[in-house]
């Protein structure tokens, strides 16, 4: 009726810490200049959010004023 599972052979097993540091060995850590380039991109979009949160929330707040 449905799939078949069949029981596979567990790896052996470390210790934690030395799978640890299998795991960091295989991670790909950018350079410097990608680093910079990324934080600088993060921290422009967020002030031109904040910047437009901001203008939403006084115009929204000019338009409330008016109607009450």
């Amino acid at each position: 009726m449905g799939k078949e599972t069949t029981k596979t052979e567990a790896a052996p097993k470390k210790s934690f810490f030395k799978g640890l540091k299998a795991e960091f060995g295989k991670i790909s850590w950018p350079d410097k200049d990608k680093v910079t380039k990324e934080t600088i991109a993060v921290l422009a979009a967020t002030v031109v959010l904040g910047v437009l949160i901001a203008g939403m929330d006084f115009l929204i707040r000019i338009g409330l004023d008016a109607i009450l």
